[in-house]
């Protein structure tokens, strides 16, 4: 059946009432709700990106002694010679302890398992910070959540600096000068010229976070010498892509390790280069500061420090000062467990349900461990899929849910029959959530209450809202109906993986079903999940924001549908075709405004101007929002304060794992390889200083 016939179709199904004949009375909007304070919530220290750290040579260098030992045994050149020109070089003032002494394991449990070492062919390290740990990018994010907003920019990492052109159409970026992989090769524009054009640009090849050529807004390449490169754009000062440089999207891998595989420079086939790097390989070469030295299936990976590590303190210390990094390979629930008990050093408690628990244990003087609450950077939304024109297919039924779901009374509705504090409290009791207005969060740098519409929980009002949809109940059953006099019935896609999904799902459904909606959950889980919503197949869908909600800088183009397949609820039919409503449009012009500008000040009002048309029209139904908390051992130093377990980056990131240390006297020993460094590609395992 066309698009054409479908709409036509629906016509018998909806009822005919007009929504201009009703006479709706329905709660005024307004502004969100202040969240509570509790004393768990720590603030960071703002300062300037240039606070944190700088490149330049300094007079001496120094690593630990059992370092040393391979520098004399001749295994290993001087530690001068293996770093950089100009080291990265962290900077004493701005580390919370100061310069640390090396040393001690950090014990990390994850519920991810490694598929292999190809990241730049789609395989997974298993997540929970194995992957910050191993890979650099070009920029970086993470520690942004302590820069000033008038400061805010990537902060540069494997890219030491960058300029723009006049027109602002060419972006050449600076290499750091001199760093080397883990197994001593250089690092320059051929891991560049490789990455870009083997990998995003290579059609055949899906690195894992889903690099592409629109994310760079189709630049082109041109290398200058070893390195220094250039982008050239169609459009001026692109400043979007220096966020999209950092973690997961331009992180060049060894070209000298992966090229050789690729079968456009002699490789067997795709598959086989996908797979060239399995899992139990050891000594994968890395830019990042440890390198895996043992995988035990469904029980351990290990890393160990990186002897090539091209960052130092001020003091001249080559980085990192932990020796080794554990990933027990166990569940993500356990992860908090084991944290909370101190057989586990650090974790990200994203789980509302454990909050209460953990701050119990936590509160134990003689607890290992401490909490840190951050801001309230993780929400849920609910998202009717707005695509009017044919995404995902859908049949009659699915199409009338689409007809409504672009009906602004028909959202009103779904937004006035949320009792959002309900919905928090039943995931945590206490001063942990907030009710969502949705769009962008409240406490982030593009915020603004005055912009933010905010529909109170009402289900009178959400009765009249459907009423003024063209929906009643003709058959007294309690659920609204179609002309044909079957309930309307709406399936909300959720994921089944995690507690807090489904609590807040099943919520859903129940005041849905008070307002006189019958909704169905489809609960999924992995990429079952998400080969649904990414095909369009669903009426509604409930999921976890990502970070352009939370930094607007990051990923910006999603904030609304400007292009085919930027936003997850509306996309373009098999035809490339988007049918958007009107206040779609002005999202995309206000969006591509703000990519479009380098005025501070017009940026923020850009995003007051988003944040109102996002919320008065209701584009995501906001749920609830609550803070999540880092869990660290105590014996660890240089954690920074109101670090976010998600911001711009995961907090393995965010926290800068390579200048976090443990004081001599508080040190356990744990290691598993002590006085040990990776070996040579291949190896089966560490090599041990004679």
């Amino acid at each position: 059946m066309t698009v054409i016939a479908r709409r036509a179709a629906i016509a018998a199904l909806l009822i005919s009432v007009s929504a201009s004949a009703v006479s709706a009375e329905m709660a005024a909007t307004t502004t969100p709700p202040e969240a509570p304070k509790f004393d768990a919530q720590t603030e960071p220290v703002y300062v300037t990106r240039s606070d944190i750290y700088e490149y330049k040579a300094l007079p001496s260098y120094s690593e630990p002694a059992w370092v040393t030992a391979f520098v004399d045994a001749g295994k290993l050149p001087p530690v001068a010679e293996r770093l950089p020109k100009e080291p990265l070089v962290y900077k004493t003032a701005n580390m919370p302890d100061g310069p640390g002494v090396y040393g001690d394991v950090m014990r990390h449990v994850i519920g991810g398992r490694p598929e292999g070492w190809n990241f730049w062919a789609g395989q997974s390290y298993g997540w929970g910070g194995i992957d910050i740990g191993l890979v650099e990018c070009l920029t970086r994010t993470g520690p942004l959540f302590t820069v000033k907003a008038e400061d805010l920019q990537p902060m540069p990492n494997l890219a030491k600096s960058w300029e723009w052109s006049e027109d602002g159409k060419t972006l050449t970026i600076h290499l750091i000068e001199g760093a080397k992989w883990s197994d001593g090769d250089p690092f320059d524009t051929e891991d560049i010229d490789f990455y870009w054009n083997d990998v995003i640009l290579d059609p055949e090849v899906t690195p894992l976070m889903g690099a592409a050529e629109a994310t760079y807004n189709n630049a082109k390449l041109e290398i200058t010498d070893a390195y220094t490169f250039n982008l050239t754009f169609d459009t001026a000062f692109p400043e979007s892509v220096l966020y999209n440089m950092a973690y997961g999207n331009f992180c060049p891998g060894p070209s000298h390790i992966l090229k050789p595989k690729h079968p456009k420079h002699g490789g067997e086939s795709y598959e086989a280069f996908q797979k060239a790097f399995p899992s139990d390989m050891m000594n994968f070469p890395v830019m990042g500061a440890w390198a895996v030295v043992e995988h035990r299936p469904d029980d351990i990976v290990v890393l160990r420090r990186n002897p090539y590590y091209w960052k130092v303190d001020e003091t001249g210390q080559q980085l990192p000062y932990l020796d080794e990094m554990h990933y027990r390979l166990s569940t993500w629930g356990d992860r908090d467990v084991q944290a909370v008990a101190g057989t586990g050093d650090f974790s990200n408690l994203e789980q509302a349900e454990n909050y209460v628990e953990s701050l119990k244990k936590a509160a134990d003087p003689a607890s290992p461990a401490r909490l840190a609450f951050g801001p309230r950077t993780i929400g849920y939304s609910l998202y009717p899929n707005l695509s009017g024109n044919g995404w995902g297919e859908p049949d009659a039924r699915a199409q009338a849910v689409r007809e409504l779901n672009r009906n602004l009374d028909f959202r009103k509705a779904i937004s006035y029959a949320m009792d959002r504090q309900r919905l928090g409290e039943s995931l945590v009791k206490g001063p942990f959530t907030t009710p969502y207005a949705g769009g962008i969060y409240a406490g982030t740098p593009y915020y603004d209450a005055a912009s933010t519409a905010f529909f109170p929980y009402s289900v009178d009002s959400a009765k009249e809202a459907l009423k003024a949809a063209g929906l009643e109940d003709t058959d007294g059953n309690g659920f609204v109906n179609l002309a044909g006099g079957d309930d309307l019935n709406v399936t909300l896609l959720t994921q089944s993986d995690y507690t807090t999904d489904k609590n807040l799902s099943e919520g859903v459904v129940a005041m849905m079903a008070d307002a006189g909606v019958k909704v169905t959950l489809n609960a999924l889980t992995g990429k079952d999940f998400d080969n649904a919503r990414d095909s369009g197949t669903y009426d509604w869908i409930m999921f976890r924001n990502g970070a352009e909600l939370i930094t607007v800088v990051q990923n910006t183009s999603a904030l609304a549908p400007t292009g085919p397949t930027t936003d997850l609820n509306h996309r373009a039919n098999g035809a490339g075709k988007l049918d958007l409503l009107p206040y779609e449009e002005e999202m995309v012009k206000t969006v591509n405004a703000f990519m479009g500008s380098r005025d501070p000040a017009e940026r923020l009002e850009l995003m007051k101007t988003y944040q109102k048309l996002y919320t008065e029209n209701l584009d995501g139904i906001g749920l609830t929002a609550y803070p999540g908390a880092l869990i660290v051992n105590k014996r660890f130093a240089n954690i920074p304060a109101g670090a976010p377990i998600f911001m711009y980056n995961w907090a393995e990131d965010n926290i800068i794992r390579e200048r976090v240390f443990v004081p001599a006297d508080q040190q356990i020993d744990a290691e598993l390889h002590p006085n040990t460094l990776p070996g040579e590609l291949g190896g089966a395992g560490p090599v041990a200083a004679n």
